[in-house]
């Protein structure tokens, strides 16, 4: 059994601490009854009542679900069908392009990515709104579904769908009833990792948003700047369970993957 020493222990700690201290201190004072987000004034769940009655959240939040919906369903889509191009059809010509392509949001920075979309769409002359957003989002979302299909297709055994064909069956209805029901779990994960992914954005979403299509991450973002209330903490405190939610969720798809595959 493999021992950690002080130092490695008291990093962990000091690591995770430096992470995670701050967010429990949100969860915490989102059930503060003062307002005074610094003292502490009894517990109370009055600040979630209150966002049932500020229309501007729900309306973002309306928007930032509705985006989340829509583009992690269509990332999915076509990043499943990117990382079988890219698992099972070999070599091709404009593959380094192509891989390029999916690779390259995932290692831009968001500043630069955002501006490219927005220049994008400018030169189209698409007005900004809730499409562009879903658009924007579409574009970083499919790269990271295309990578955990391509992962999943590295370790699968292609005898089977060979011994398939062999018995009389065609490609669509190998992959209907073979390929697609192993790979399901990975394709839940990669609309689980889209979903909170879009529903976390704020950089790309601030370039591409236009009037009435403002998500919740913006919108606590500019209630920030007027200062911070217990009832930005308690919308904040539920975009962390969505969010965490929505990791765990894929973790533990991904963990019985992994388990079925060995």
């Amino acid at each position: 059994m493999k021992k950690y020493g002080n130092f490695n222990i008291f990093a962990l700690i000091v690591g995770f601490s430096f992470l995670y201290i701050p967010i429990i201190l949100l969860i915490l004072f989102s059930f503060n009854e003062s307002r005074l987000v610094t003292v502490w004034g009894g517990f109370s769940t009055k600040w979630y009542g209150e966002l049932m009655n500020n229309q501007g959240i729900k309306d973002a939040a309306w928007v930032t679900f509705k985006v989340a919906f829509v583009s992690s369903t269509v990332a999915t889509f076509l990043g499943t069908i990117a990382g079988l191009v890219m698992s099972r059809f070999g070599k091709f010509g404009g593959r380094t392009l192509f891989s390029g392509m999916i690779y390259a949001p995932m290692v831009m920075p968001e500043v630069i990515l955002g501006l490219s979309i927005l220049l994008t769409f400018i030169t189209l002359s698409i007005d900004r709104g809730v499409l562009t957003v879903t658009l924007a989002h579409i574009t970083f979302s499919m790269c990271y579904v295309s990578v955990i299909i391509q992962s999943r297709m590295s370790s699968y055994d292609e005898s089977i769908n060979e011994a398939a064909l062999d018995l009389g069956c065609t490609p669509l209805r190998t992959f209907l009833l073979i390929t697609f029901p192993i790979i399901l779990p990975a394709i839940i994960s990669g609309w689980l990792l889209s979903f909170t992914m879009s529903l976390d954005d704020l950089v790309i979403a601030s370039f591409t948003s236009g009037p009435g299509s403002t998500t919740l991450p913006m919108k606590i973002y500019s209630m920030v700047r007027l200062g911070v209330t217990p009832e930005i903490n308690a919308v904040s405190t539920i975009l962390v369970g969505l969010v965490a939610l929505g990791v765990v969720t894929a973790s533990i798809i991904g963990k019985r993957q992994k388990q079925q595959t060995i």
